[in-house]
């Protein structure tokens, strides 16, 4: 039986991801800040046919996520963990400045960058031990260009996003597999509170499938939907001072008021 762990399971991809994987009769180890909608999740994925631990974990919690992972792959073997617990935020501030308050700024990198280091270090050097073992890192399409209407976001998952593929290259001949997950918009809690139309935006359940199809295929890097990672890469390939203009009149996301995971 394939072990699955997934951080940030509660809602969103995470949520889509572990009811995929419930489907196809996997060992789910799930994680979440929201007891009642973990305990939701984990009985649906039950439903569906997995065997499921579940645990109410902060991943910003260093001390308390290490010896926990530890303990989990000890008892289970993870196969495959996927760091995807994270949150979103940007300039539309309720004051009308424009820009991101200090809270906002460090709680969106402490989750995201801190939350992810927290998630890969314990299981990293185990899984090279053992010579086998997949990590995949859910970075977003934001991280190709500098965003100016979500500054702290676009900055954290472009941290993890090169962080997972240095990893992919330093660890590929110890056998350990590294995917970083770019995902452009997905229906979820984190978008819903979006004013603005969002091009391509696509169902959970369908970037799940995606995900997880390329997962199998051990692809480094998991950038879909096509149209929006053309877009993101021709903005991150132009002068920083064409992208900027270019991307300084989008609609602002929605500041710390509305961060969501």
């Amino acid at each position: 039986m394939k072990t699955i762990l997934i951080t940030g399971a509660t809602s969103g991809i995470g949520y889509a991801l572990a009811k995929h994987y419930a489907q196809n009769g996997a060992r789910l180890i799930l994680t979440g800040r929201n007891p009642d909608r973990l305990q939701d999740v984990a009985e649906v994925c039950r439903d569906l046919g997995a065997e499921v631990h579940s645990a109410i974990m902060d991943v910003r919690a260093r001390d308390v996520m290490s010896p926990w992972l530890v303990d989990m792959d000890r008892r289970f073997q993870i196969n495959l963990l996927i760091a995807n617990a994270g949150v979103s935020g940007g300039t539309g501030s309720i004051d009308g400045s424009g820009s991101e308050d200090d809270q906002q700024l460090r709680e969106i990198f402490d989750i995201n960058v801190n939350g992810v280091i927290n998630t890969v270090t314990p299981l990293l050097n185990r899984m090279r031990e053992r010579g086998i073992g997949q990590i995949a890192i859910m970075s977003s399409l934001a991280s190709f260009s500098a965003w100016p209407t979500a500054p702290a976001y676009a900055a954290s998952k472009a941290a993890v996003r090169v962080y997972g593929e240095s990893l992919r290259g330093a660890y590929k001949k110890d056998g350990v597999k590294v995917n970083v997950i770019c995902p452009g918009f997905i229906k979820t809690p984190m978008t819903d509170v979006n004013p603005y139309k969002m091009p391509f935006l696509m169902d959970a359940d369908k970037a799940a499938s995606i995900i997880a199809k390329a997962l199998d295929k051990n692809k480094g890097r998991i950038a879909f939907p096509w149209p929006t990672y053309l877009f993101a890469g021709f903005i991150g390939g132009l002068p920083a001072s064409w992208a900027l203009a270019l991307l300084a009149g989008f609609p602002k996301k929605p500041a710390r008021s509305s961060l969501i995971d």
